[in-house]
């Protein structure tokens, strides 16, 4: 193997790693985003728990990478990514940490656009 194949197979890995710890980064966000609302103690416990517990549900039946119960595909597929990790950006955001949230969309674009290129998708 070439040193330009072996890089761009260490690349490819790399950014499929980097859309695994994105779909983490977005249901640590929308929890964080939960339990720093200002609202009563019971309610952000309920917002900050049940959030992630949603958007885990959503991406378990529409995007898992090998058992999504109703996978999505083409356009409906992109709608969806860009619904559910801007969903994460715009709860980094509303929760006062509106850089991360920017970086956050930033990362995810970039990774959305290589895994375009590549045909990780």
């Amino acid at each position: 193997m070439t040193q330009g194949v072996a890089m761009l197979t260490v690349a490819k890995g790399a950014n499929l790693a980097l859309m695994f710890f994105l779909e983490l980064g977005v249901l640590i966000a929308v929890g964080y985003w939960g339990f720093t609302l200002g609202a009563p103690l019971g309610l952000r416990i309920l917002v900050g728990l049940g959030a992630p517990a949603v958007f885990a549900t959503l991406w378990g039946l529409f995007a898992a990478a090998n058992g999504a119960r109703f996978p999505l595909h083409g356009l409906a597929r992109a709608a969806f990514e860009i619904a559910w990790f801007g969903g994460g950006a715009v709860a980094l955001v509303a929760s006062g940490v509106a850089t991360g949230g920017a970086v956050f969309a930033v990362l995810y674009a970039v990774n959305a656009v290589l895994r375009l290129v590549w045909d990780q998708v």
